[in-house]
């Protein structure tokens, strides 16, 4: 299966994703990540309001293989969760850089993020790699 990595996202190599869309930050977990974790069955999520920071841990997604911490991308406040990622983890799996995404930040500071983050070229090689 060829897996996508869209070039519009920054990724961290613990497989995360971020879309900055001004001070908004859409986090989600790439299409690799849930190629080898397969069947999800849990997604644990932050609360709108919570504060998040940059490689600290906000959630965790399990799958029928495994429980993984989900790592922050950005620092900055929750103010959307994906109810029905949570709800239905597969939604995550069927689209997981479309309807999949799990939360929504707003950036502490909008032009100090994303210090450690990938271009989809570089997560691709990284990735391509390890498969």
């Amino acid at each position: 299966m060829q897996l996508e990595y869209p070039e519009d996202l920054k990724y961290l190599d613990s497989h995360e994703y971020v879309r900055i869309e001004g001070e908004i930050a859409t986090i989600g977990v790439s299409a690799f990540a849930i190629d080898q974790l397969g069947d999800l069955v849990f997604i644990e999520l932050p609360e709108v309001g919570d504060a998040i920071a940059t490689e600290d841990s906000f959630g965790t997604i399990e799958s029928v293989k495994a429980v993984e911490d989900l790592k922050a991308p950005v620092s900055g406040t929750v103010i959307e969760q994906n109810e029905t990622a949570m709800d239905a983890p597969e939604s995550v799996q069927e689209d997981p850089y479309g309807e999949g995404w799990l939360i929504k930040v707003r950036l502490d500071n909008p032009d100090e993020e994303l210090t450690d983050v990938l271009p989809a070229s570089e997560y691709r090689a990284l990735v391509e790699g390890e498969d």
